[in-house]
């Protein structure tokens, strides 16, 4: 996968707060095991459902200070999006929300575009205080997606995933699925209470739509103008992370144990199935996965 040389890009939808992060990536939130960290990220990896976490990470007082935005100063073209990590983020936000605005356009609604933060340790977000120990989520209060670029080296080591550019890619236009549900208003509507979790619960069945999103836009990534022509390794990589964030895996991996009624975002299976669904069709009406079985 790479970005075509002379590819415009738009910083202005990335906000880079890296240099106004306080706190260590390693930290541990609420002081709890690596399986407790295991259980907050598979409430809130890849979900518009964070907790407000402000009460057991530490005081919320955080000055962040002036801070640079590398990103936002320095990537403007396909060829640095091909050499740099964060320039390559700004590329897939650039290009997915090319997409959706399109879709919608097409559809005669309006798409209203959202910001992804770059930050490290913890930031102060509408969904409350949030740490990289969450992964990355979408916020449906003030509507960005945020993501501490670290997570993609954890998605390697501890989620054991190949990586990868389109790894990246993969996660990224997840996180804007969420931001087509909360537009679509689908997304308030498959919150928690009753039925929620388990393998067929209204949690996963949101999440496996927008693993549906991010392959519809895979589909359309080369049109967009901003990446080269996909190829079948790159959607491998796409394919592969998506199971190595699936439920049954990261339960078996760190619990010892697959517990399906405790599920929030489907077994490995399921998320590779409805990636591959939105990947074939490239048509946001063939992700209805509220319907029928999943």
């Amino acid at each position: 996968m790479s970005f075509r040389p002379d590819a415009p890009l738009d910083p202005s939808q990335v906000e880079d707060v890296r240099a106004r992060g306080v706190g260590g990536r390693g930290m541990v939130v609420g002081g709890g095991s690596a399986v407790g960290v295991i259980a907050l990220l598979l409430y809130v990896l890849l979900t518009g459902n964070v907790p407000d976490v402000s009460q057991i990470t530490g005081p919320s007082d955080i000055d962040y200070g002036p801070g640079a935005s590398a990103a936002a100063q320095e990537c403007t073209s396909g060829t640095q999006a091909n050499q740099r990590e964060d320039c390559r983020i700004v590329g897939y936000v650039n290009s997915i929300q090319a997409f959706w605005n399109d879709a919608f356009t097409q559809s005669n609604q309006s798409y209203q575009p959202a910001r992804t933060v770059l930050f490290t340790g913890q930031i102060e977000t509408g969904c409350g205080l949030a740490t990289s120990q969450v992964g990355p989520f979408y916020c449906p209060e003030d509507g960005k997606v945020y993501l501490d670029l670290g997570f993609f080296d954890q998605l390697r080591t501890q989620f054991r995933a190949q990586g990868g550019p389109f790894a990246e890619a993969y996660v990224v236009a997840h996180e804007y699925g969420h931001h087509v549900q909360d537009l679509l208003g689908t997304l308030s509507s498959t919150g928690g209470g009753a039925g929620a979790q388990g393998p067929t619960g209204r949690s996963v069945r949101t999440e496996l739509q927008a693993d549906c999103f991010s392959g519809v836009w895979a589909n359309h990534a080369s049109s967009t103008g901003y990446l080269n022509p996909l190829t079948q390794s790159d959607i491998g990589l796409a394919l592969d992370a998506a199971a190595a964030v699936g439920d049954d895996r990261i339960q078996s991996e760190f619990q010892g144990h697959v517990n399906p009624e405790s599920w929030t975002h489907g077994s490995s299976a399921q998320r590779q199935h409805w990636f591959s669904v939105g990947y074939q069709s490239g048509s946001p009406a063939d992700c209805d996965t509220f319907s029928g079985p999943i």
